[in-house]
């Protein structure tokens, strides 16, 4: 009777022991094909340096038009590329400021007020294109500009949200960067 006892126990233990090793494995599959995130990538601004105050001009309180940005490093593998530009600073949570995707690969930058030959998605204002940072007064917030090489282009309409476009990245970034600016008000 004990002996029985031992084994319906031992095999409980091992139930359990199981499910939740299967319930704490990572559900997300990773963003790069190797599973690593590779920030060769180097992204800049000639209207502010990493970590600076990005100027009123790109911002609600002006002209709310994109900053001019260029990078370098991107993989010659690489076949498009993908902008987002993000608030985690928002009192409701990470708000999206900018989704650009599709871009050439071939692509060095992006002028000032221009999406390139990108595709606009939607953002957070519930518009295609750039609305800049816009924090609530009293406040300053972080906003990152991550610029990703990917392996395919996204198969994405126009006004693709930030979720459909990293859904579709998964798997399939060769390279990132980003550019850290603040702002407040």
């Amino acid at each position: 009777m004990m002996k029985n006892l031992a084994i319906v126990l031992t095999g409980l233990v091992s139930m359990v022991f199981i499910s939740v090793l299967i319930g704490c494995k990572d559900q997300e599959p990773a963003l790069s094909p190797e599973g690593e995130v590779d920030m060769s990538i180097q992204i800049q601004s000639s209207a502010f340096n990493e970590g600076d105050t990005i100027p009123r001009l790109y911002t609600c309180d002006d002209k709310n038009v994109s900053p001019p940005l260029s990078w370098t490093g991107v993989p010659s593998d690489t076949v498009s590329l993908a902008l987002i530009m993000d608030d985690p600073d928002a009192p409701s949570g990470t708000w999206v400021h900018w989704v650009l995707y599709n871009l050439s690969p071939e692509m060095t930058g992006l002028e000032q007020g221009k999406s390139g030959n990108g595709i606009d998605g939607k953002n957070d204002f519930n518009r295609t294109g750039y609305g800049g940072p816009c924090p609530p007064r009293g406040s300053t917030h972080r906003y990152f500009i991550k610029l990703y090489a990917l392996d395919t282009r996204l198969d994405l309409k126009a006004g693709a949200t930030k979720a459909q476009v990293e859904s579709l990245m998964r798997n399939h970034i060769l390279a990132q960067g980003q550019l850290m600016g603040k702002y407040g008000r």
